[in-house]
Protein backbone atom coordinates (compact mmCIF):
# COMPACT_ATOMS: atom_id res chain seq x y z
CA UNK A 1 0.00 0.00 0.00
CA UNK A 2 1.60 3.33 -0.95
CA UNK A 3 2.72 5.42 1.85
CA UNK A 4 -0.36 8.36 2.52
CA UNK A 5 1.27 12.01 1.14
CA UNK A 6 1.37 14.43 3.62
CA UNK A 7 0.64 12.95 6.73
CA UNK A 8 2.30 13.82 10.08
CA UNK A 9 2.39 11.17 12.46
CA UNK A 10 1.91 12.45 16.19
CA UNK A 11 4.44 11.73 18.22
CA UNK A 12 3.82 9.50 21.44
CA UNK A 13 3.66 11.12 24.60
CA UNK A 14 6.04 8.91 26.03
CA UNK A 15 9.06 10.35 24.25
CA UNK A 16 8.62 13.26 26.78
CA UNK A 17 9.79 11.53 29.85
CA UNK A 18 12.47 13.45 30.46
CA UNK A 19 12.74 17.41 30.75
CA UNK A 20 10.12 20.13 32.78
CA UNK A 21 6.46 19.55 31.64
CA UNK A 22 3.48 21.34 32.17
CA UNK A 23 -0.39 19.97 32.71
CA UNK A 24 -2.27 23.21 31.17
CA UNK A 25 -6.25 22.63 32.66
CA UNK A 26 -8.32 25.45 31.22
CA UNK A 27 -10.60 26.74 34.10
CA UNK A 28 -14.47 26.58 33.75
CA UNK A 29 -16.70 28.08 36.80
CA UNK A 30 -19.91 27.19 37.85
CA UNK A 31 -22.02 30.55 37.11
CA UNK A 32 -24.81 31.45 39.45
CA UNK A 33 -28.38 30.67 38.82
CA UNK A 34 -26.38 27.85 36.31
CA UNK A 35 -28.22 26.19 34.00
CA UNK A 36 -29.32 22.28 33.65
CA UNK A 37 -27.30 22.13 30.98
CA UNK A 38 -24.46 23.68 31.10
CA UNK A 39 -23.80 21.75 35.05
CA UNK A 40 -24.24 18.38 33.71
CA UNK A 41 -21.59 19.71 30.97
CA UNK A 42 -19.22 20.63 33.19
CA UNK A 43 -19.07 17.71 35.43
CA UNK A 44 -18.12 15.54 32.47
CA UNK A 45 -15.69 18.48 31.77
CA UNK A 46 -13.97 18.14 35.34
CA UNK A 47 -14.39 14.15 34.87
CA UNK A 48 -13.18 14.27 31.36
CA UNK A 49 -9.91 16.34 32.84
CA UNK A 50 -9.56 13.87 35.82
CA UNK A 51 -9.02 10.91 33.35
CA UNK A 52 -6.74 12.94 30.73
CA UNK A 53 -4.36 13.73 33.81
CA UNK A 54 -4.37 10.55 35.27
CA UNK A 55 -3.40 9.02 31.53
CA UNK A 56 -0.69 11.57 31.24
CA UNK A 57 0.97 10.56 34.98
CA UNK A 58 0.63 6.81 33.67
CA UNK A 59 3.18 7.31 31.00
CA UNK A 60 4.70 10.61 32.23
CA UNK A 61 5.01 10.36 35.95
CA UNK A 62 3.19 11.93 39.01
CA UNK A 63 2.77 15.30 39.14
CA UNK A 64 5.19 16.82 41.62
CA UNK A 65 3.96 20.53 41.51
CA UNK A 66 0.59 22.38 41.22
CA UNK A 67 -0.22 25.98 39.78
CA UNK A 68 -4.05 27.94 40.29
CA UNK A 69 -4.80 30.87 38.62
CA UNK A 70 -5.85 33.98 41.82
CA UNK A 71 -3.84 31.31 44.20
CA UNK A 72 -1.58 33.76 46.23
CA UNK A 73 -0.14 31.46 49.04
CA UNK A 74 1.10 27.59 48.72
CA UNK A 75 0.54 24.46 50.92
CA UNK A 76 -2.44 23.95 53.29
CA UNK A 77 -3.41 27.34 53.53
CA UNK A 78 -3.40 28.51 49.65
CA UNK A 79 -5.26 25.09 49.24
CA UNK A 80 -8.27 26.40 51.38
CA UNK A 81 -8.46 29.57 49.35
CA UNK A 82 -8.58 27.14 46.18
CA UNK A 83 -11.33 25.50 47.55
CA UNK A 84 -13.71 29.07 47.55
CA UNK A 85 -12.68 29.57 43.88
CA UNK A 86 -13.27 26.53 42.21
CA UNK A 87 -14.45 23.32 44.09
CA UNK A 88 -13.56 20.86 40.83
CA UNK A 89 -10.42 22.41 40.19
CA UNK A 90 -9.83 22.38 44.30
CA UNK A 91 -10.68 18.43 44.30
CA UNK A 92 -8.17 17.76 41.65
CA UNK A 93 -5.70 19.59 43.11
CA UNK A 94 -6.63 17.88 46.54
CA UNK A 95 -6.12 14.14 45.02
CA UNK A 96 -2.98 15.12 43.54
CA UNK A 97 -1.41 16.74 46.60
CA UNK A 98 -2.54 12.83 48.58
CA UNK A 99 -0.33 11.76 45.80
CA UNK A 100 2.67 13.54 47.04
CA UNK A 101 2.43 16.70 44.93
CA UNK A 102 2.89 20.16 46.36
CA UNK A 103 0.69 23.36 45.59
CA UNK A 104 2.83 26.82 44.86
CA UNK A 105 2.04 30.07 45.27
CA UNK A 106 1.12 31.62 41.68
CA UNK A 107 0.10 34.79 41.83
CA UNK A 108 1.73 38.19 43.55
CA UNK A 109 -1.03 39.60 46.15
CA UNK A 110 -0.46 42.93 45.31
CA UNK A 111 -0.32 42.58 41.63
CA UNK A 112 -3.59 40.50 41.74
CA UNK A 113 -5.76 42.74 43.71
CA UNK A 114 -4.15 45.82 41.15
CA UNK A 115 -5.35 43.92 38.46
CA UNK A 116 -8.74 42.98 39.78
CA UNK A 117 -9.22 46.74 40.61
CA UNK A 118 -8.42 48.14 36.96
CA UNK A 119 -10.48 45.75 35.97
CA UNK A 120 -13.06 46.71 37.72
CA UNK A 121 -12.81 50.20 36.91
CA UNK A 122 -13.33 49.08 33.18
CA UNK A 123 -16.24 47.39 33.99
CA UNK A 124 -18.42 50.17 35.28
CA UNK A 125 -18.56 51.54 31.42
CA UNK A 126 -16.37 55.08 31.90
CA UNK A 127 -17.89 58.21 29.97
CA UNK A 128 -14.17 60.30 29.62
CA UNK A 129 -11.85 58.79 26.98
CA UNK A 130 -8.92 60.52 28.37
CA UNK A 131 -9.80 58.60 31.73
CA UNK A 132 -10.70 55.19 30.10
CA UNK A 133 -7.24 54.79 27.92
CA UNK A 134 -5.31 55.60 31.71
CA UNK A 135 -6.88 53.12 32.93
CA UNK A 136 -6.46 50.49 30.73
CA UNK A 137 -3.37 51.16 30.07
CA UNK A 138 -2.72 50.99 33.82
CA UNK A 139 -4.85 47.79 33.58
CA UNK A 140 -2.90 46.32 30.61
CA UNK A 141 0.67 46.84 32.40
CA UNK A 142 -0.46 45.71 35.64
CA UNK A 143 -1.87 42.35 33.38
CA UNK A 144 1.74 41.94 32.26
CA UNK A 145 3.45 42.22 35.27
CA UNK A 146 1.12 39.81 36.53
CA UNK A 147 1.36 37.31 33.56
CA UNK A 148 5.47 37.95 34.17
CA UNK A 149 5.27 37.10 37.97
CA UNK A 150 3.09 33.83 37.15
CA UNK A 151 5.90 32.50 34.70
CA UNK A 152 8.49 33.02 36.57
CA UNK A 153 6.71 31.98 39.70
CA UNK A 154 6.05 28.10 37.88
CA UNK A 155 10.34 28.87 36.31
CA UNK A 156 11.61 29.03 39.49
CA UNK A 157 9.68 26.02 41.35
CA UNK A 158 9.70 23.85 38.41
CA UNK A 159 12.80 21.61 39.19
CA UNK A 160 14.29 19.57 36.52
CA UNK A 161 12.85 16.55 34.96
CA UNK A 162 9.38 17.78 37.76
CA UNK A 163 5.43 17.35 36.44
CA UNK A 164 3.43 20.62 36.76
CA UNK A 165 -0.01 21.27 36.29
CA UNK A 166 -1.84 24.42 35.99
CA UNK A 167 -5.06 25.69 35.82
CA UNK A 168 -5.87 28.71 34.51
CA UNK A 169 -8.33 30.78 32.19
CA UNK A 170 -8.12 29.42 28.58
CA UNK A 171 -7.55 32.66 26.90
CA UNK A 172 -4.43 34.11 29.08
CA UNK A 173 -0.95 35.60 27.24
CA UNK A 174 1.48 34.34 30.03
CA UNK A 175 4.58 33.24 28.27
CA UNK A 176 5.82 29.48 30.04
CA UNK A 177 9.84 29.07 30.06
CA UNK A 178 11.07 28.04 27.32
CA UNK A 179 12.50 24.42 28.37
CA UNK A 180 8.91 23.64 29.60
CA UNK A 181 6.99 20.89 27.39
CA UNK A 182 3.06 22.33 27.71
CA UNK A 183 0.77 19.63 27.31
CA UNK A 184 -2.78 21.23 26.51
CA UNK A 185 -6.04 19.06 28.09
CA UNK A 186 -8.40 19.53 26.24
CA UNK A 187 -11.02 16.96 27.12
CA UNK A 188 -14.02 16.59 24.03
CA UNK A 189 -16.94 18.34 26.15
CA UNK A 190 -14.58 21.43 26.33
CA UNK A 191 -16.11 22.31 22.10
CA UNK A 192 -19.28 22.14 23.52
CA UNK A 193 -18.88 24.13 26.57
CA UNK A 194 -17.57 26.95 24.59
CA UNK A 195 -20.26 26.69 21.71
CA UNK A 196 -22.83 26.99 24.82
CA UNK A 197 -21.11 30.08 25.74
CA UNK A 198 -21.32 31.62 22.31
CA UNK A 199 -24.42 30.43 21.55
CA UNK A 200 -25.91 32.72 24.36
CA UNK A 201 -23.61 35.64 23.30
CA UNK A 202 -25.46 35.21 20.06
CA UNK A 203 -29.08 35.47 21.73
CA UNK A 204 -28.12 38.17 23.48
CA UNK A 205 -27.07 40.38 20.57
Amino acid sequence: MAEELGKIEKPPVEQFNKGRRLFFVPLTYILKDTPVDYLEKIERYWKQVEDQINDLQSKLGKVNVIYHELVQTGGEEGLNDLKSLNEKSYQIAKKLIEKGAKLEQTEDPDLLTEYIDWSRCLSIGLQNQKVATKIYESYEQTSKSRNEFISKQIDITLGPDKIGTFFCREKHYIHFPADVEVFYIAPPVLDEINRWFRDRETEGK
